[in-house]
């Protein structure tokens, strides 16, 4: 009763503003009209999914998803078994891999288009060198763009999740391998990578549903209606709040929220597995 009583507050205001709207919203997903629809089933979901337009935010979305994930948690392992060793500076990169974090998303777009602009810094140093200019923001580097823009801004928070990670394995573990004649390389592998194993799964899930999240970067840097690779899901479910369409509305939201919850439990699924077969 005592947690309960603390846990009150908390919980009816994540009720009021989160959990009942989500659960009206998924209600309207299965009518024909906002107010007093009638129930229709799963006709809104399969008209979703023949729309073509939906198709594309969708698939513009994985693609997002499956190339700026891996890439980032890559890059973030690296630069934390860097710094996990005794450098120069180290401090001080750490404080500067987690600036990003702190600067309001609307600065760092101010100054990626500065710099990826028609007239912008990159296209000034093309020009310089003969190299005609490129509408970065309407070509397929577009994509490009958005994902290192994503890894920019993410890399700072996963390397110090993943550092504390590493700095949680016992260093008796590498002196005893050493030892034993294992190489570096047998060291990362066999214990690095185990006992770092559920690090790696919760910043693997922050990381997707941070990629799920880019939506202010893309809106910010190219508007309602981007170029075609740009197309996320979150322009389409915002554009069709515009439309006051709620049922399409409902039903991507409701589709992209389960598509979430099914991958974060099958990763921790098989985490869970993962730390059985290794203990």
């Amino acid at each position: 009763m005592t947690a309960a009583l603390f846990l009150a507050p908390s919980l009816i205001g994540f009720s009021v503003f989160y959990l009942i709207p989500f659960l009206l919203g998924v209600y309207e997903s299965f009518t024909d009209g906002a107010l007093g629809g009638q129930f229709v089933g799963f006709s809104n979901y399969s008209e979703l999914l023949h729309s073509a337009s939906f198709r594309k935010a969708a698939g513009n979305t994985m693609l997002f998803t499956s190339v700026g994930v891996p890439l980032l948690i890559a890059l973030s392992l690296t630069l934390a078994l860097l710094l996990n060793r005794r450098i120069f500076l180290r401090s001080t990169l750490r404080t500067a891999f987690m600036l990003p974090l702190v600067v309001p998303v609307a600065s760092v777009v101010t100054v990626w288009q500065i710099f990826f602009d028609w007239n912008g810094t990159l296209n000034a140093w093309l020009h310089a060198f003969g190299i005609a200019r490129i509408d970065w923001m309407q070509s397929n580097w577009s994509m490009s763009i958005v994902i290192a823009m994503y890894v920019w801004k993410n890399i700072g928070y996963d390397m110090i999740l993943l550092l504390a990670g590493l700095q949680s394995i016992p260093k008796d573990y590498y002196e005893t391998a050493s030892l034993e004649g294992a190489g570096l390389f047998r060291q990362f592998r066999h214990i690095t990578l185990v006992y770092l194993t559920p690090t790696l799964f919760f910043v693997l899930l922050i990381s997707i549903i941070n990629s799920f999240k880019v939506f202010r970067e893309t809106y910010l840097l190219a508007g309602d209606y981007p170029y075609d690779r740009l197309y996320m899901l979150q322009h389409y479910m915002n554009n069709m709040f515009f439309e006051l369409d709620v049922q399409k509305l409902t039903a991507a939201a409701t589709m992209m929220v389960a598509f979430i919850v099914i991958l974060a439990s099958g990763l921790l699924r098989a985490e869970r597995r993962f730390r059985e077969l290794t203990e």
